[in-house]
């Protein structure tokens, strides 16, 4: 079989798996229909369209004046504000969507292949790296294919409407190639031009986002593409999202041959989808129909009589995640890890994106979907390290800092990438409170999450007998403190029992008790009071953190600190006992905190529920349904705080720091501080 019959064959293989996904999906896509006529702007699920709005804010992708005009011009409830939130993007755009869709455009490529000592084009591609090239398996089912294949970036008309050069690049197969044929994708090395810049430092490359909340049902999409081979053109915006299936999405776009290995953009140019078919009207038993009702005759009637009723794509989630399972050599992953943070891709990433919280997040100003060109090349790329990050001594007017200090497992994560995810919550809260934003580099953010991990000796990993009996007791205590807390009936047992195993029986019962009727897992909540029964246990190692921390912490002033977590644990030790008596603190946010716990402030230094000096200010929220912050309200512990609140996070993200700094009572204190006058 040639290349060309092979191609033709998977196409239509893929043409026909696509028409059954849409007969399957017929019945949800009914009452998507039926919610659209009743005029249901967003046909998805509020889980959806929380997270979609909560990126809109975090990414910029809605300016944040045009954010609250709208919230505050008339009572909503909550599901109405995200829909609210979400619906700015429908009618109006910025102006920068224009450049910043001629930026992502220069990464799209014509793919044209060898036929007979001829050059055909062939597809579409585009770079998702310095060095890597995304399109279908259909258009390279294997190596060899590829390696008789070359792309043209800027086959286009110039804004004269005059033919640009075309610049070409090989394709390298040897170095990288891997492809799928269910989610019909192929990523494939590109080979350094003669001078030996990658293609991505010329032309940028699009950064695909594991993260959810990208798009939802009937939101816009656009293609960047070479349909029949033509010079680029673009499908944009009047096109909708009909239907997101577990791997693939069904949408409204005009698209033609050629533009299999398209980028699906959103109106934000983030890549929500990898193009590959349309798909086709089929009758009653299966078969492909024409646009004259009739069945479609393999071998007789072209292409292009098929009667095409949507297009189809796989998700960019679906394609990272089968990327992150492969099985590959140190050289090939580190080839991935240059897609960058937000793919999920790198060591120490999560790769699930259900779980918006542990993926990275973009501040506003730097909100993009493409990388720039001119940026690092391949092997260079910047590595977290122990040192947090510094801010301004003049960022908030003068000698005021803000600072986060974050909780347990973070080793191995970029700090500047944690620092955006931690300021993308506060904005979202910030914003909806109708505040203005933080700038990102304005925020002092210490970074200890090596140094922990590598004083534990132990990284995300918790030993099969994470419920045995540790030497002190102390993390029993903790655990089954919680679960009383939590309501768990004690059958007389003393939370200070050790009983052996009928102690390790009791700690699986109080984890499975505090994940029963939390929103937190019983790993998380073992992963967690284990780290800070180690951290309150060890001397040493709680040494090596308030070292850590100092080595990025203001040398003077007045602080705004914000905690979280672990995070608060350390925070009460450093006020306490570590920095200078000339730096007072404003005011102490504490989110997500054990600290309401006797297990936990027994054990501080000074122990006890005796609040600092330093504190002027302190301001704590919690979650019902987070186990971590069991101990809460801290009032009942400490005495009277400035401020506390009982918040509801999202299902499955009670104990994120994103959903805690989104609240608007939580985002409204902290500006409150920050903003007044020094003292």
């Amino acid at each position: 079989m040639s290349a060309t019959d092979e191609t033709r064959e998977l196409q239509q293989e893929q043409a026909a798996a696509a028409a059954k996904r849409y007969r399957d999906a017929a019945a949800e896509r009914e009452v998507i229909e039926d919610k659209l006529t009743v005029g249901v702007k967003y046909p998805d699920t509020p889980q959806a369209i929380a997270h979609r709005a909560k990126r809109l804010l975090d990414q910029g992708g809605v300016p944040p004046a045009a954010a609250v005009e709208s919230i505050y011009a008339e009572a909503l409830d909550g599901p109405e504000t995200l829909e609210r939130i979400v619906g700015l993007t429908m009618d109006l755009q910025p102006w920068s969507f224009l450049p910043r869709g001629v930026r992502v455009g220069a990464t799209v490529a014509r793919i044209s292949i060898l036929r007979n000592g001829l050059e055909q084009p062939h597809a579409t591609g585009f770079l998702v790296s310095p060095r890597l090239l995304l399109t279908n398996h259909h258009v390279f089912p294997n190596a060899e294919t590829a390696r008789r294949c070359f792309l043209e970036f800027n086959a286009q008309v110039t804004i004269d409407n005059t033919r640009d050069v075309p610049i070409r690049y090989e394709l390298d197969p040897v170095t990288f190639f891997t492809a799928d044929q269910h989610l019909d994708y192929a990523l494939v090395a590109v080979k350094p031009a003669a001078d030996g810049s990658l293609p991505g430092e010329i032309f940028g490359w699009n950064r695909l986002i594991i993260e959810q909340g990208k798009i939802v049902v009937n939101d816009p999409v656009n293609v960047i593409g070479h349909p029949m081979g033509r010079l680029k053109e673009i499908a944009v915006r009047d096109n909708a999202l009909v239907q997101r299936l577990e791997d693939f999405l069904h949408y409204r776009t005009d698209t033609e041959p050629g533009n299999s290995g398209s980028p699906v953009y959103n109106d934000q140019w983030e890549v929500v989808a990898l193009h590959h078919q349309g798909v086709p009207n089929t009758d009653g038993q299966g078969r492909i129909l024409r646009k004259d009702g009739q069945p479609w005759r393999r071998g007789i009637d072209s292409d292009d009589t098929i009667d095409y009723i949507s297009n189809e794509g796989a998700r960019t989630s679906s394609i990272l995640k089968h990327l992150a399972a492969l099985q590959l050599n140190s050289e090939q992953r580190a080839m991935l890890a240059e897609m960058g943070p937000e793919s999920g891709l790198q060591p120490g990433t999560p790769t699930d994106p259900v779980d918006a919280s542990s993926a990275p997040a973009s501040p506003p100003q730097e909100a993009t979907s493409v990388a720039a060109p001119s940026r690092p090349a391949a092997g260079r790329a910047s590595t977290a390290t122990h040192i947090g990050l510094q801010a301004p001594n003049n960022a908030f007017g003068g000698r005021r800092h803000l600072v986060f200090l974050h909780g347990r497992s973070q080793q191995g994560k970029d700090p500047a990438v944690l620092r955006r995810a931690w300021t993308g919550g506060l904005n979202h809260g910030l914003t909806r409170a109708g505040l203005p934003t933080v700038a990102p580099e304005n925020v002092w953010f210490p970074f200890y999450g090596n140094r922990i991990a590598e004083a534990i000796g132990q990284h995300e990993v918790i030993p099969t007998s994470y419920a045995s009996e540790s030497v002190t007791g102390t993390y029993e205590k903790l655990v089954l403190e919680a679960a009383a807390l939590n309501g768990m009936p004690q059958n007389g047992q003393q939370v200070s029992e050790n009983l052996g195993s009928t102690l390790v029986g009791s700690l699986q019962g109080a984890l499975s008790w505090l994940a029963a009727n939390t929103d937190v897992d019983a790993l998380t909540i073992a992963t967690i009071f284990r780290d800070v029964d180690v951290y309150l246990r060890d001397d040493d190692i709680r040494k090596a953190v308030l070292d850590c921390v100092a080595e990025t912490f203001p040398p003077d002033g007045e602080l705004v600190l914000v905690t979280h977590s672990l995070g608060t644990v350390v925070g009460m030790d450093l006020i306490a006992n570590r920095i200078p008596k000339e730096i007072k603190v404003t005011l102490l946010v504490t989110v997500g905190s054990p600290l309401g716990m006797d297990a936990v402030y027994s054990r501080l230094i000074p122990p006890g529920t005796r609040r600092p000096d330093a504190v002027k200010n302190w301001v704590n929220a919690w979650c019902p349904t987070d186990a971590v912050a069991i101990g809460c309200p801290l009032e009942r512990r400490w005495g009277k705080l400035t401020e506390e609140h009982a918040v509801v996070n999202a299902d499955d993200r009670a104990h994120s720091i994103e959903e805690y700094l989104a609240h608007p009572e939580v985002a409204k204190a902290i500006d409150a501080f920050l903003r007044q006058s020094p003292q």
